[in-house]
């Protein structure tokens, strides 16, 4: 389940993944299958080729993408998701879900 984040915010982001462009998204999240981890960011493109080379540069396999629905994505956790996120300049994102 996601949490923290407006429908606006969710609209945008898969607005830029339709258009093609790597979008990002964080939201407060809570999975039993990955204990100490409260939030996730989703990292999407339509593309798939743009994607996986994306994902490329920091270490993220292609059979990584969740390829359910309409908007293909990679999901960050933890310290990966931080080290992106701060590379990535998703300042916004770091500063808001206290990453």
């Amino acid at each position: 389940m996601a949490f923290g984040i407006k429908r606006s915010e969710l609209n945008r982001w898969k607005q830029q993944v339709s258009d093609n462009k790597v979008a990002f998204l964080t939201h407060y999240w809570k999975d039993p299958r990955f204990a100490g981890c409260y939030t996730v960011t989703k990292v999407g493109c339509k593309n798939l080729e743009k994607l996986a080379a994306w994902g490329k540069n920091y270490g993220l396999q292609p059979e990584w993408i969740d390829k359910r629905g309409d908007y293909p994505h990679f999901d960050l956790f933890g310290e990966k998701q931080k080290r992106i996120l701060v590379e990535e300049g998703q300042v916004e994102q770091l500063s808001r879900f206290r990453l």
